[in-house]
């Protein structure tokens, strides 16, 4: 089974359901949308749509990061208690709000998506393996899209403890878990970049790899290109 869709809707929401039956929420990982707001997402999409998203940034990114600013958030307590999973107060609090939003929209997927600053130290580690082996998952699948200089070795034994589905653009390196795929198409040479019909067809042989395959589509021509392999998958 394949499932199509873009990062973010990239056009008015009424247009996107029409051609799609996917979407990964981008809102949550800047800054959470209120539960009535997702509850009205749900509500305008088709009943068998689905809602993938990110995690909020304060679980994962640093305040350092430029993305704080771009959402304009306001923090609570110290910087030094948010992002890279730390075991606080404020990143377990982070967790439980996206839990909620994850909830309101019927969502059975998560993906956390790392900044390439967070690398392969002790500290990350024990870090990552505290939260999620804490956190309340509700039924839900985690995917961790790490990135950076990590060994393939050392994702696979962590996915492998921590039950995570590893996230990762295929024309980048190829996923170390198997079962179900979570493909994020950051374009083979940067944001820019459309994809071939060879590129499309290769990424279709790839999905047969697996029980199931999510391929979100996340470049200037994500919309355009996700509907052409959609269309290509259906023709086989």
């Amino acid at each position: 089974m394949i499932h199509t869709g873009c990062c973010g809707y990239g056009r008015a929401r009424a247009t996107y359901y029409q051609h799609f039956r996917l979407v990964e929420v981008q809102q949550t990982f800047y800054k959470l949308p209120g539960l009535a707001t997702a509850e009205r997402w749900r509500a305008e999409a088709p009943p068998r749509f689905e809602f993938t998203l990110k995690a909020w940034q304060l679980i994962t990114h640093e305040p350092s990061s430029p993305t704080y600013g771009k959402a304009r958030l306001s923090l609570e307590g110290p910087p030094e208690h948010y992002g890279a999973f730390r075991p606080t107060s404020e990143v377990h609090a982070a967790w439980e709000m996206t839990r909620a939003i994850a909830r309101a929209l019927g969502s059975r997927l998560v993906l956390f998506q790392c900044p390439a600053s967070f690398t392969p130290t002790e500290e990350h580690i024990a870090n990552l393996r505290a939260f999620f082996r804490k956190a309340d998952r509700g039924g839900l699948r985690f995917a961790w899209e790490p990135r950076g200089e990590w060994d393939e070795e050392v994702i696979a034994a962590l996915c492998r403890e921590l039950d995570l589905i590893h996230a990762v653009d295929p024309f980048q390196r190829r996923p170390v878990t198997e079962g179900i795929a979570y493909f994020r198409l950051h374009g083979r040479t940067g944001w820019r970049y459309r994809y071939t019909d060879e590129d499309l067809a290769q990424l279709l042989a790839w999905c047969g790899d697996y029980d199931e395959a999510y391929c979100l589509f996340n470049n200037v021509s994500m919309f355009e290109d996700a509907g052409r392999f959609q269309k290509l998958g259906s023709s086989i």
